[in-house]
């Protein structure tokens, strides 16, 4: 797993800015995921619920504020109890100490917080260590001395996490000059003005302008325009961007070559996610946190020789709340009660279950961060439609910033504008529907024992 690597930046999602051909080589001889999205995107509480298979309201992880309660069921703790032996290696960021360390792990070393591209320190058993190198090199090394030393009589499950391509994005020696010569190409929506949408996208303080000198490692050159600076920033940023995906790529290949050298590749199920997506200049902006596709998306790139056909490419609908099922599944083990997911596998195999979810909720939290100031939202996703309520005054918040700002409703037709660039909420056209969507989402969101705000 990576970190806010965006699936429009890897060749198998059809990239037309990158090339990525270790994760191309997971989706030849795998299935990708077309659909797979994250429940909240923000990297806490999706690796919360990854874990615990459960969404944030009960696994109690919201924001970024909030830990992770050790002492909860997670996939891990399961696997561990039947005799898997079971690593977390690189990226936690659910707390440390007491509750919060890593539990269910035979052996866990991880970041403190976001950690470092250079020289990271890891709590490896909780004992503090710095290593040298660069991170990603460091994070695989690591993973692969663990799967070297393991009991071989024994199955394992090792999460192989990745700080990058986290911000601030530094770049190895190795890739610091890909890309120079040329000029990545902008986005459809980069200089999207936000004409029929809410003012949770127009007052949001993550555009491309909004990058800072420690993003862009320097100040932009004198004398352009704000035209031109703006279209400055955004190849120092995507150009970092993607650099430091072009190192994670080179160690997937990295393991994935290992497998096939030690013979563990066709008993082994390997799996490319990362925690959420990541805006790359669409809509003008970066980071994530909102409902929008590019945000909302997760890569899911899976390979099992044993099992899964190359080549599949599956549209279904999947969620990060399903990983822990299906984990469960392929070791033989019960789902756990308190997840809120499904297995995957029937689709894996190409059946879709007939009760499969034709529609998906959201929910993000952390109304007015004071940095990215994105309002808290919840929303539905059916396969054409999205609909999304930016709720903050319903709560009667006392926030000052919230004053004289109502409730506000966004409404997309993704078959007619995938880029989500015309709202149809007030559309009469489309009353119907959303009277159908709004039920819907009530209805998703008491399934999910979630608080469905008037």
């Amino acid at each position: 797993m990576s970190d806010d690597h965006a699936s429009h930046a890897i060749g198998a999602y059809g990239s037309r800015i990158n090339a990525t051909p270790n994760l191309d080589r997971l989706a030849d001889e795998g299935m990708r995921f077309d659909n797979c999205f994250c429940t909240n995107s923000i990297c806490a509480p999706s690796r919360a619920t990854i874990l615990t298979g459960a969404y944030n309201h009960v696994n109690g992880v919201k924001t970024l504020g909030d830990d992770l309660d050790g002492r909860q069921v997670t996939f891990p703790k399961l696997l561990q109890a039947d005799g898997y032996q079971t690593a977390i290696i690189g990226k936690w960021h659910l707390g440390h100490g007491g509750f919060h360390d890593p539990t269910g792990f035979d052996y866990w070393s991880v970041l403190p917080d976001q950690g470092e591209y250079l020289n990271p320190d890891f709590y490896e058993m909780g004992t503090r260590k710095t290593f040298d190198g660069y991170v990603t090199d460091v994070i695989t090394d690591k993973s692969l001395e663990w799967i070297d030393n393991r009991d071989p009589e024994r199955p394992f499950m090792l999460m192989c996490h990745h700080k990058a391509p986290h911000r601030h994005w530094e770049p190895d020696e190795k890739h610091k000059h890909l890309y120079e010569d040329i000029d990545i190409p902008e986005p459809e929506t980069f200089n999207d003005d936000y004409a029929t949408r809410s003012q949770a996208a127009v007052q949001a303080k993550m555009r491309i302008d909004d990058l800072n000198e420690l993003d862009t490692k320097g100040p932009p050159p004198e004398g352009l325009s704000p035209e031109e600076v703006r279209k400055w920033k955004y190849q120092r940023y995507i150009k970092d961007y993607l650099r430091c995906i072009a190192s994670i790529d080179d160690n997937v290949g990295r393991m994935l070559d290992y497998l096939d050298e030690k013979g563990l590749a066709e008993d082994t199920i390997v799996i490319y996610t990362s925690d959420q997506g990541f805006f790359l200049g669409d809509h003008g902006w970066f980071d994530k946190r909102f409902m929008y596709e590019e945000s909302l998306r997760m890569p899911f790139l899976i390979r099992y020789p044993k099992e899964i056909k190359p080549g599949g490419v599956c549209g279904d609908i999947i969620l990060n709340t399903d990983f822990a099922p299906t984990f469960l599944e392929y070791a033989g083990l019960p789902v756990h009660e308190r997840m809120q997911g499904g297995s995957i596998r029937p689709l894996l195999n190409g059946e879709r279950p007939e009760d499969w979810r034709t529609a998906m909720v959201y929910r993000y939290w952390m109304h007015l961060d004071g940095i990215h100031e994105v309002y808290s939202h919840y929303g539905i996703r059916t396969h054409r439609y999205k609909l999304i309520y930016y709720y903050a005054q319903a709560l009667g918040t006392t926030d000052s910033r919230d004053e004289n700002r109502p409730p506000e409703w966004e409404c997309f037709d993704l078959e007619q504008d995938p880029y989500e660039l015309n709202n149809v909420y007030d559309n009469p056209d489309y009353a119907d529907r959303i009277a159908a969507l709004t039920k819907q989402l009530e209805r998703l969101m008491d399934e999910v024992q979630d608080e469905y705000i008037h």
